[in-house]
């Protein structure tokens, strides 16, 4: 062989081998560069999603505190107004029973049946309300009945509930941030609205809970009230179970919700 050959050769083979060396060295160095990228990203989002799940979390406890505080609220408005008042009048009949003639005592009598019928239902009503798992078993639309129709016994103002389409339950940490966002409306249009009537709207389609709430109260300028902790709260809620959240207003024109909840 011809030796000048063999000294060209030799210097490109080891040149080819070192090139060779530098590209699996590179894509050596790529390929941990890449899955380091990839490593940092899965646990950015594990840690997102586990913070994600915190909020969601905490938020719902929250959410169930504040019902319960509303919820007992509510209970004592109903003990001292409903059924203090039939109970005082009760005990007034019992009374006057001793005062009476036969007649006129099982008269008498019969009211006062009547009277404590009356009470049991009530209680049996307060005792409802303060399950906790009421929302779960009645569904979101029926305890939102509930809340409306305590409103009109009270008579606070005349409310209307319109459901339409196949009622399905949305899961119960959804249904309780929902209930809890309706609430708050309802507790500022008690507070604030000054209306005369409510009305809230329940539309089930196969995909999604259509909620619109509205009152022919005095309305407001909803970009004075933008910043305020109750409407904050109120859209946070509804973020963090993906649901459009609307809330206008005008004045003397009255208020409307609009909630639009995907289906999971």
């Amino acid at each position: 062989m011809n030796p000048f050959f063999e000294q060209d050769v030799l210097p490109t083979m080891e040149l080819l081998v070192v090139v060779c060396s530098l590209v699996l060295l590179l894509l050596l160095i790529l390929v941990i560069v890449l899955f380091s990228i990839f490593q940092k990203r899965k646990i950015l989002f594990i840690t997102e999603r586990n913070k994600a799940e915190l909020r969601y979390q905490e938020e719902l406890t929250r959410t169930q505190l504040e019902i319960q505080e509303a919820t007992l609220k509510n209970v004592s408005w109903e003990l001292h107004d409903n059924i203090g008042q039939l109970l005082s009048v009760a005990n007034l009949e019992l009374n006057m029973l001793h005062r009476k003639n036969e007649i006129d005592r099982e008269n008498t009598l019969d009211d006062i049946r009547g009277l404590v019928s009356k009470c049991l239902m009530e209680i049996r009503a307060v005792s409802r309300n303060l399950n906790n798992e009421v929302i779960t078993q009645v569904g979101l639309a029926e305890s939102v009945r509930y809340e409306l129709n305590r409103l009109d016994k009270l008579g606070i103002l005349k409310t209307s509930l319109i459901v339409e389409g196949d009622n399905w339950k949305p899961p119960q940490n959804d249904a309780l941030i929902l209930f809890r966002i309706i609430q708050e409306f309802l507790t500022n249009v008690i507070k604030h609205a000054k209306a005369a009537h409510l009305q809230v709207l329940f539309r089930f389609t196969r995909d999604r809970l259509h909620i619109l709430a509205k009152d022919d109260g005095i309305g407001f300028n909803i970009e004075q009230v933008s910043s305020s902790s109750g409407l904050i709260n109120m859209r946070s809620r509804a973020a963090l179970i993906n649901a459009d959240f609307d809330l206008s207003s005008q004045k003397s024109k009255g208020t409307s919700l609009i909630i639009n909840y995907l289906r999971k």
